[in-house]
């Protein structure tokens, strides 16, 4: 079945498949790979062809986290569809101000910004988009606890919005098959900007996320999915960070656990 097919024909109820629908399987098995890393973590899979959902630690795989910049990939979405963003090209300001990262001291598109993470452009994003719609948004998108609370550009990093693994493998899912609640434009828009690779005939898209904690450990995140022969799985995986240096696990410790899964 082709991609176009099979988007065409998923309906709106695949949005709940993940939240606990789906048949489960649990690896535990997989939880090596983690303890190689010497790494906490969840992993959850969900293959949409099969509707199956398949997780490692099924039970940190329901807490929830705030997403940190994993939100890059709702606050695009939102900013498209509200009109606070023309289109993935236009170019916005950072505000001028010393950042964490140099590489973040540059105005720049969406397009530009999610390959980057830059805080402050999305930031700014989020002024303009405004925390009433900010909210409606989220509560149409079925985003985690679906809370942005009273602060618009910081409520996705310190709270009070908070998603799940799963969740967030629900909601990526149901963007990779264009059955969100929003135009095939913004959908088709922010798919295009999260693809990342090309792996063996497979397309991987996602966005990574790092939480920080001033008096808890880090918690870090990579979001997605992969496209192959035309199916999806989609994938949500956290760890904890105790250490700076274990932010760079996140990707190949995904990929790892998409290749033991035949995703890759």
């Amino acid at each position: 079945m082709g991609l176009a097919l099979l988007r065409a024909g998923l309906a709106a109820t695949l949005l709940f498949a993940v939240a606990g629908n789906a048949a489960a399987g649990e690896r535990t098995d997989l939880e090596t790979l983690f303890e190689a890393e010497g790494v906490n973590g969840t992993f959850v899979l969900f293959d949409v062809e099969k509707d199956e959902l398949t997780a490692v630690d099924a039970e940190r795989a329901e807490r929830r986290f705030p997403p940190a910049s994993t939100f890059k990939i709702a606050n695009s979405l939102i900013a498209l569809e509200t009109g606070a963003v023309a289109d993935v090209d236009e170019v916005l300001p950072y505000g001028g101000k010393p950042q964490p990262f140099k590489q973040w001291e540059r105005d720049m598109s969406l397009r530009k910004a999610i390959a980057v993470s830059n805080v402050p452009v999305y930031q700014e994003v989020a002024r303009r988009i405004g925390l009433e719609r900010m909210k409606e948004m989220l509560s149409k998108l079925d985003y985690g606890n679906r809370d942005p609370g009273t602060v618009v550009d910081r409520f996705w990093l310190d709270g009070p919005l908070e998603i799940s693994a799963n969740e967030q493998a629900r909601f990526v899912t149901a963007l990779a098959t264009n059955t969100l609640p929003l135009s095939n434009r913004s959908q088709e828009m922010v798919r295009e900007i999260l693809l990342m690779e090309e792996i063996g005939g497979a397309k991987l898209y996602g966005k990574t996320g790092w939480l920080f904690h001033d008096d808890e450990v880090d918690i870090g995140w990579f979001v997605g999915w992969v496209e192959r022969e035309g199916k999806i799985y989609s994938f949500a995986l956290n760890i904890d960070m105790d250490d700076k240096e274990q932010v760079g696990l996140r990707v190949p410790l995904a990929k790892k656990l998409l290749r033991e899964l035949d995703v890759l």
